[in-house]
């Protein structure tokens, strides 16, 4: 973490005092709030990086009847886990969550531990996802500041300097610190983030709801409109690839991506960056036959991952022979319509394209 100025004063009792009152009867009925179990908390957090709230409401239920424990989880196949993943993306975060599993199991007997500085050596888990877990499940006084929780105490401070006003901002933990230690752990900890949610929003906060605005420097300062400054992102880098559609009979081809990178290990059509050139031979390279014919469709699909963007065109490749299944089933597969591989993941980009095709 940097190591930055203290933030300006707020009254940090009537803050937390206001701010629990408020959570209470205000806040929203989520799954994962019904529960004070360590491992389900855990499991939400991790799925709530970067995924809007709406989506992991559609899995959260059914990833914890699959792998009800962190035993069922640690015991699970890699496939499977990655299988329940599928469409909720960034899925490397569901490889450190199964690789904190099998942690907990063996150097914990299954039991996640409520102390943060144990929790922050588990695979996976950093200061934000140690500090919830502590606080809401244990009640334990953890710090946590996410982004959320970073916009409501640069707003509480009018923060103006972009380097404090950061979640990895030091000054905004040792305020959330306090925070905590000012009441019940689980309440607070919940009702920060939550504000940061539904009422101290981005853009357009709706200062007239916020039950913390006496004490908000930002409002008397009419800055909440400027606090936090804007962020400027770099353009990610695109890349545009050809998705080869190759059918034998009505089933369709799938491979599965290398086990490092970018998807890895999850089903997708064979893919190649869009040659300038003698597409028929770049074709044929990646799949192994000859191709005698090669269609491009006339459409374009649009993928954003995290740091890049992909613009796919598929197109439909014919061959003398059927490309063979190698390195075996686990390589490639030949799938029916309505059919998914039965082991491992099919990301977003791959239902996007299987919609397209009607398959």
């Amino acid at each position: 973490m940097c190591i930055l100025a203290p933030v300006p004063d707020f009254d940090i009792p009537a803050f937390s005092s206001a701010l629990a009152r408020w959570f209470g009867p205000n806040h929203r009925e989520l799954p994962w709030r019904a529960t004070r179990d360590p491992y389900a908390i855990w499991v939400s957090e991790i799925m709530l990086q970067q995924t809007r709230v709406d989506t992991v409401c559609a899995y959260f239920e059914p990833f914890l009847a699959r792998f009800p424990t962190v035993q069922h989880l640690a015991e699970a196949s890699t496939d499977a886990v990655m299988g329940a993943w599928s469409g909720l993306g960034y899925y490397r975060r569901a490889r450190l969550l199964h690789a904190g599993a099998q942690d907990v199991v063996a150097r914990f007997g299954g039991r996640v531990p409520g102390e943060p500085a144990l929790l922050r050596s588990i695979p996976g888990i950093g200061p934000y996802t140690a500090g919830a877990i502590a606080s809401i499940a244990f009640n334990t006084p953890a710090a946590l500041v996410d982004g959320n929780v970073a916009r409501v105490l640069s707003r509480m401070g009018a923060i103006e300097d972009p380097r404090q006003q950061a979640a990895t901002a030091r000054g905004h933990w040792k305020v959330a610190q306090s925070v905590v230690e000012s009441g019940q752990p689980r309440v607070l900890a919940q009702a920060m983030m939550e504000l940061g949610a539904v009422v101290c929003t981005p853009q357009q906060p709706r200062c007239g709801e916020c039950p913390v605005r006496a004490e908000c420097h930002a409002f008397r300062a009419d800055l909440t409109a400027t606090i936090p400054s804007p962020k400027r992102k770099a353009p990610s880098p695109v890349e545009t690839l050809d998705a080869l559609v190759v059918r034998w009979g009505r089933r369709l081809l799938l491979e599965r991506r290398p086990a490092t990178g970018l998807l890895a290990d999850m089903w997708v059509l064979p893919t190649v960056p869009r040659p300038a050139r003698a597409p028929a031979r770049v074709y044929g390279e990646a799949l192994g036959v000859a191709i005698e014919r090669a269609s491009p469709m006339d459409l374009e699909i649009k993928h954003v991952f995290t740091h890049r963007v992909w613009k796919l065109r598929p197109v439909e490749v014919f061959g003398a022979r059927r490309p063979r299944l190698r390195g075996g089933a686990t390589a490639r597969c030949w799938l029916s319509p309505g059919e998914r591989p039965t082991s491992g993941g099919t990301p977003t980009v791959t239902e996007k394209l299987l919609e397209v095709l009607g398959h």
